[in-house]
């Protein structure tokens, strides 16, 4: 599927009745019991006319954040994809 080293995962996860979609380079079992571990966020960085809402707030709540924990009950689903975005 991917190549080794640009492996991107693609997480869907429940946060305060709202569903998110972020991409990761990486995500593991942590050492905090009953999480996931995602690290590495992806943001699309083209430029272009057309903005879209939801990744503007996604950016702008995970800005600085270098690694994520979400817990197990959150997460509706994870994906290995081959480049984040539609």
């Amino acid at each position: 599927m991917s190549k080794i080293g640009k492996t991107v995962y693609k997480v869907v996860f429940l946060s305060q009745n709202s569903v998110y979609e972020i991409y990761a380079k990486s995500i593991a079992q942590g050492n905090l019991l009953g999480f996931v571990e995602v690290s590495g966020l992806l943001f699309d960085t083209q430029t272009s006319v057309v903005v879209d809402p939801g990744e503007e707030k996604l950016k702008t709540e995970f800005t600085g954040v270098e690694k994520t924990h979400i817990p197990l009950q959150a997460i509706i689903r994870i994906d290995e994809v081959e480049k984040e975005g539609v």
